[in-house]
Order: C-alpha cells, then sequence, then structure tokens
C-alpha cells in the first residue's frame, strides 16, 4: 500500500471524531491526500449497518451478531475505501477498526465471544492488513458517559445503543482498549483524552510525527 492507515479507538465520549477531524485539518496543511472515515458506517452499505449496530434496544442481539455484523461491515469498508484511497497515496483516518470489536465483543461483554471466534473472522474479513498507527483515547469511563449523554442530548444523537450498557461493561472495555495496547506498542499509542481539545491535539500531532515521520 502507497498510503498510511491511521485508527483512533477508545471507549465513549474520549472525542475521537473532533480529535480526526483536527488531524486532518493539519495533515491538508501539510499538503497531504486525506481521506476520512468511521466503524461502522463508512460506506453507503456500512451505514445500513451501523443503524442496526447502534441505534435501538441493547439487548435485541447479542455479542456474536454484533460481532458478524462488524466484520461484515470493515470488509466492505476496506474493499470498497480504505484500500483504494491508500492505492491512491492518501492517508486514512478512521473512527474505529479491528480493536473496538475485540474491546467491545471480547473484553467488554466479559469474553463472551472468544479471541479464537474475532481472530479467525479478522482473517476472514481483513486478512494480514493493520493499520499503520492506532491512537488509543483514555479517559475514565463515568466522565466519558457524561460526555457521550451530553452531546447526545444538544445533538439529538440516537446512537446509544453502547452507553446503555451498564458501568461494569464500560469499565471492561477500558480494560480491553489498554490490554490491546499493551501487547502491540509498535503500532498502539495511548493519550490520556481528559483534558482540553487543544491540548490533546497537541499530543496527537507530536505521536504522529514521531511515529509516522509526517
Amino acid at each position: 500500500m502507497k498510503g498510511l492507515f491511521i485508527t483512533f479507538e477508545g471507549g465513549e465520549g474520549t472525542g475521537k471524531s473532533t480529535q480526526i477531524k483536527l488531524l486532518e485539518e493539519y495533515l491538508k496543511e501539510k499538503g497531504e491526500d486525506v481521506v476520512t472515515s468511521k466503524e461502522p458506517g463508512g460506506t453507503e452499505v456500512g451505514l445500513e449497518i451501523r443503524k442496526l449496530l447502534v441505534c435501538g434496544d441493547k439487548d435485541k442481539f447479542d455479542a456474536t451478531a454484533e460481532a458478524l455484523l462488524y466484520f461484515a461491515d470493515r470488509h466492505i469498508h476496506l474493499t470498497k475505501k480504505i484500500w483504494p484511497a491508500m492505492e491512491k497515496g492518501a492517508i486514512v483516518l478512521s473512527d474505529r477498526f479491528a480493536d473496538s470489536t475485540m474491546a467491545y465483543q471480547y473484553y467488554g461483554y466479559n469474553k463472551r465471544v472468544s479471541k479464537e471466534t474475532l481472530n479467525t473472522l479478522y482473517d476472514i474479513a481483513v486478512g494480514q492488513f493493520k493499520p499503520d498507527l492506532t491512537i488509543i483515547l483514555d479517559i475514565d469511563p463515568e466522565k466519558g458517559l457524561a460526555r457521550s449523554f451530553a452531546k447526545a442530548k444538544n445533538m439529538d444523537v440516537k446512537e446509544l445503543r453502547f452507553e446503555g450498557r451498564d458501568l461494569e461493561f464500560h469499565h471492561n472495555l477500558r480494560n480491553g482498549f489498554l490490554e490491546i495496547a499493551k501487547a502491540e506498542p509498535e503500532r498502539c499509542v495511548v493519550l490520556n483524552a481528559d483534558k482540553t481539545i487543544e491540548d490533546l491535539h497537541t499530543d496527537i500531532i507530536k505521536v504522529v510525527e514521531e511515529k509516522l515521520g509526517l
């Protein structure tokens, strides 16, 4: 691949979408070709899958069904958007990728879906491909959820299916992301998201420049 793939991960209310927008603006000012996306929902078909996953009753289907839907969305996302953009030399910034599936469907649900199952689905849907850099934004779950619910109220957002899960789920989720980062330190960087937007943006720029030479 000619381009680069940078993913942003973390629990609810960490500010991923805001920071992706700021990084996009920064990189474009540097003359880079940048494509932004998200999971689920980075493609037209993906938007339909997103509605199923993030809206409605939190118990409408189980963790296994969620994992299957996420990987279906991911395969379409890769083949229709991420890989074509990278082949043209673009830097692709994605709000979530496969680490979220491992964090939510394995750690969040207290190992209800096995790592072996998720790794097999990864091999089928993704293959050997991995992000060049993963930035994990970390915050206390209670603070993150408060941010997320406040944003939903102000913007009339209805994508609250995962926010509706209990606090144990969100603590498991946070621990999962930290374990993922610990297992792959060459790819993952954990940043404290409990700070101003401007200060976090500065931290992200430093990581991107140091890790990728941009």
